[in-house]
């Protein structure tokens, strides 16, 4: 196989991993209807991705130099194929769940290791064109798979639609590409053990992220069963894909932009964004929820991501596998636990409340965490900076 065509089928398989972590997204309303249950238990079965990816962001860290870098990614194909197996043989909350868990576990894998492998496969000197391979192809596949689904539905409610198959067929085919790829790095002894650390001046850059990922959590989880109230149920998955998969379109001009001055632009546009989305999912106004996800992906997956992951990096110095890990735990700590309570607060109060408390806690959050920003950018010293 050609050197020269291995990152494109790790890019392949590395997207074809994430399109099954949304995959289910737009039959969240189903799973609870046939549960029995209501937003609050929805939220915690998709919370369950978490729980797969935390052991491997707070344990696993030194496992991709221990077993290689193939071997992880191989792992990570084959679990997003028994998470889409489990939906498609047992659909409901409770196996929702499990398959959340494991698609967590193998996207913690792949997350260990992807940026490292790309840059070996591409060779030295890659490091920023191999990260923005990876950025890429998983924001492309967590928001294509909700979209893929949706498609599917459109020709009639079901719990086994096409694309789940599909993603069975292209994370089989994934399987057998990635076994060929080479494996530049052999398999060390290292410390399994790694933990996450934050470097003086991050821990500001991790909030913005779990800010930001605490409102695309709250679109993917809980937006369907809104939605449904407005007659919109179809679209669901098509907001999923705008509010991630989007931010693609605005990673350029990010990465133009001083690291500092992207978190705080994403800060601003977050609350404005989310007070769009949340207008028209609470009043039916499909343009509005389209635009304000189109809005709110610019910050999550565009100037906020980038923009703290590279200030992160920054600070790092030696440590920026460890510094990253901890960038991470954060966002998905806000991917997860807001999401929850919004979720109980919308079965106990409804959805216009919980829209709207979830609004204001994100503005007051996002205020004070960009003026926390703003201070630390007054001491060069506590952001690394000469």
């Amino acid at each position: 196989m050609p050197s020269r065509k291995a990152p494109a089928l790790l890019a392949f398989a590395l997207c074809t991993i994430t399109l099954a972590v949304n995959l289910q997204a737009p039959l969240y309303i189903a799973y609870a209807d046939l549960s029995g249950q209501g937003a609050g238990a929805t939220a915690v079965a998709f919370s369950g991705y978490v729980l797969g990816v935390l052991p491997v962001l707070l344990a696993l860290g030194g496992l991709a130099d221990r077993v290689g870098r193939r071997p992880l990614i191989v792992a990570a194909l084959l679990l997003s194929m028994l998470a889409t197996g489990l939906m498609l043989l047992a659909p409901g909350l409770p196996t929702l769940g499990v398959a959340r868990f494991l698609l967590g576990l193998g996207t913690g894998l792949a997350s260990a290791t992807a940026t490292a492998y790309m840059t070996e496969l591409m060779g030295d000197g890659a490091a920023q064109r191999a990260a923005s391979w990876v950025t890429a192809s998983t924001s492309l596949g967590f928001g294509l798979g909700a979209a893929l689904t949706s498609l599917c539905l459109l020709g009639g409610a079901s719990l086994a639609p096409a694309s789940f198959p599909v993603q069975l067929l292209l994370a089989a085919a994934a399987v057998l590409l990635v076994w060929r790829l080479p494996d530049p790095r052999p398999a060390q002894p290292s410390a399994m053990l790694r933990l996450p650390s934050y470097p003086p001046g991050s821990v500001v850059h991790g909030l913005a992220i779990l800010l930001a990922w605490a409102c695309v959590g709250l679109v993917i989880a809980l937006l369907p069963g809104i939605l449904r109230q407005q007659g919109l149920s179809s679209w669901s998955g098509f907001s999923t894909f705008c509010v991630i998969s989007c931010g693609l379109l605005f990673q350029p001009l990010a990465k133009r932009m001083p690291s500092r001055s992207a978190t705080l632009l994403g800060l601003a546009i977050l609350p404005c964004s989310y007070g769009l989305l949340a207008f028209g999912a609470d009043s039916g106004r499909l343009w509005a929820v389209l635009a304000g996800a189109v809005a709110a992906s610019s910050a999550c997956y565009g100037f906020v991501y980038l923009g703290g992951l590279a200030a992160v990096n920054e600070l790092a110095g030696a440590e920026k596998t460890r510094a990253s890990a901890g960038f991470f735990l954060l966002a998905y700590l806000g991917f997860s636990l807001p999401v929850v309570l919004t979720g109980v607060l919308s079965d106990r109060l409804g959805s216009g409340a919980a829209l709207l408390g979830f609004g204001a806690v994100l503005l007051i959050s996002c205020a004070s965490v960009a003026w926390a920003l703003y201070r630390a950018s007054a001491q060069p010293y506590a952001l690394g900076q000469p």
